[in-house]
């Protein structure tokens, strides 16, 4: 009798859980709703940073930042074009997620506790490591931070970049000016124009902007890094659907290379693989997409369209782009680096 009780338990605890799943699959998501709605994504990005999200010589978008939102737009429409991208500022760039005039943010955005309790929004997972440091002309013969005494110092207003800056001199009672611009393109000229003797952002940042100076090698960018700073998507608070498919799409590409998983191999892997963690990824088996209330296929139509991170990674700002930089933290775990997929099972 013990024994049948144990059973009828568990029973019981098996269709609770059953049905509390299935109640949680069943719950709407208004954004995803919406973006289905209107056939069209609305992503956030920077106003102009390269590597990140910079218009090319045709005005189109090109970046790492942009080609998380056009992988996004794959694993929703099974169509990388369907996205509208909007510029934002540092300062404004939480006003407009917050006010719905985007569905998302990938625009070089730190996750800070505050931010992510204080402002009603929800910062992802990360997928981006950088830290604050500081580009000053070569010829100024600065090597470290504590040499820039008294020094003017371009700042973007409404970054992590302020704070930091602030805390830094505050603590070794070394006095500098700062000069403050709503976008990255002021600093940037306010630099060349001799208005400031350093620019203080994060390092990704400073090499991005190294590259589009007329002269690059006049300009260093400091070893020091004085942060840190994880970039993550940011989304809105309350909306649990959405949270799920943006933290585990931008896992996928991280999974994908771990895999190796590329676009030129994605079909054959998908159609030959007898791996379970392969044939779950690429919707051989269905229930990842289903847990996301997506198609089975969503990520293997995003490996197809903009290619696993590292291929992201490598085509926007690798060593062979004009930004360069090396993988670095952004390297995965097994190489060195702080990228780790989570399982996706």
């Amino acid at each position: 009798m013990v024994k049948r009780g144990l059973v009828a338990a568990c029973a019981v605890l098996c269709a609770v859980f059953a049905g509390s799943a299935q109640a949680q699959n069943n719950v709407p998501s208004p954004t995803l709703d919406a973006i289905r709605a209107r056939g069209q994504l609305i992503c956030g990005i920077n106003t102009g940073v390269a590597g990140f999200s910079l218009p090319d010589s045709r005005g189109v978008w090109q970046g790492l930042d942009v080609e998380m939102c056009r992988g996004l737009a794959a694993a929703i429409f099974n169509d990388a074009s369907k996205v509208r991208f909007v510029p934002l500022s540092s300062s404004t760039r939480f006003t407009a997620l917050g006010s719905g005039e985007v569905d998302v943010l990938f625009r070089t955005s730190t996750q800070t506790m505050l931010r992510d309790t204080t402002l009603g929004l929800r910062h992802v997972t990360t997928y981006f490591y950088d830290g604050h440091g500081f580009m000053v002309r070569t010829a100024s013969g600065v090597e470290r931070a504590r040499d820039m005494n008294g020094a003017t110092i371009c700042l973007l207003q409404g970054t992590t970049n302020e704070q930091v800056t602030a805390d830094y001199f505050r603590s070794i009672n070394v006095p500098f000016q700062p000069v403050i611009f709503e976008r990255g393109d002021q600093a940037q000229a306010a630099l060349l124009a001799g208005r400031c003797d350093a620019y203080g952002t994060d390092a990704s940042s400073l090499a991005a902007v190294r590259s589009t100076m007329p002269n690059p090698s006049e300009w260093t960018v400091l070893t020091e890094r004085f942060s840190k700073e994880p970039y993550g998507a940011y989304i809105r608070r309350g909306d649990d659907n959405w949270f799920d498919i943006v933290r585990w799409y931008t896992t996928a590409v991280i999974e994908a290379e771990e895999q190796g998983i590329t676009r030129a191999n994605a079909e054959e892997m998908r159609r030959t693989s007898v791996n379970p963690n392969t044939r779950r990824l690429l919707g051989v088996t269905p229930e990842l997409g289903q847990s996301l209330k997506l198609d089975p296929t969503w990520a293997f139509n995003v490996i197809r369209a903009v290619g696993n991170y590292g291929e992201i990674y490598n085509r926007t700002m690798g060593p062979d782009t004009p930004v360069g930089l090396a993988r670095g933290p952004n390297n995965l775990h097994t190489n060195g680096g702080l990228l780790y997929a989570l399982p996706m099972r």
